[in-house]
């Protein structure tokens, strides 16, 4: 389906809950562990109703560290496709000292699923919680909503939009990539960054 604009989610602090440990958000290390975020599953399937597709691109640079195996990763993902309507999973499981072109800020995982998909990077959006999300965003030339839990992390650059969840920014990202019909609904609880 080439042309398809696209919604890049990133998993922790976005689809599934972090564990914040002296103000730093820690992602899960086990299956077991994985809890989805309240109103996460609505969101994304009205997302993918709207015919988006939905691409989950996440560091995981605990692979690397040796503290998070491989395989726990990979039932995670399993879960993660069980519990929403995602079209792919792009993980990087480099650390900063790889020096790879995948880690976000860096904008590999967003341009390589692009290409690999046909999607419409004009008429994507990315959804993120940290610097590194937004930071990505804007080097792969897309639009960003922040997802911001208050942990203080400032970010590098500004996003163009402010939510806090996923599943009060449906509304914009419908309209960001021209799928909502429901365009001069008013946004709840939205911050919109304007430059």
């Amino acid at each position: 389906m080439a042309g398809r604009p696209a919604v890049f989610l990133d998993r922790d602090g976005v689809l599934v809950e972090s564990t914040v440990t002296d103000g730093v958000p820690l992602p899960a290390r086990r299956a077991s562990d994985l809890r989805l975020i309240e109103g996460a599953a609505a969101a994304c399937a009205s997302l993918h109703g709207a015919g988006l597709a939905l691409v989950v691109v996440t560091n995981q640079p605990d692979v690397a560290r040796g503290s998070l195996a491989r395989e726990d990763l990979d039932a995670m993902h399993v879960l993660l496709r069980d519990w929403l309507p995602v079209d792919e999973i792009v993980v990087c499981a480099h650390d900063d000292a790889d020096d790879c072109t995948c880690r976000k800020p860096r904008p590999g995982m967003i341009l390589d699923a692009a290409e690999r998909m046909g999607i419409d990077l004009r008429r994507s959006v990315l959804v993120g919680d940290r610097w590194r999300d937004i930071e990505a965003a804007r080097r792969a030339g897309i639009s960003s909503v922040h997802i911001d839990w208050g942990h203080g992390e400032p970010l590098t650059s500004p996003a163009d939009a402010t939510f806090g969840s996923l599943e009060q920014a449906v509304h914009h990202i419908l309209r960001v990539t021209g799928t909502d019909d429901l365009a001069d609904e008013p946004e709840q609880q939205a911050h919109l960054n304007r430059s």
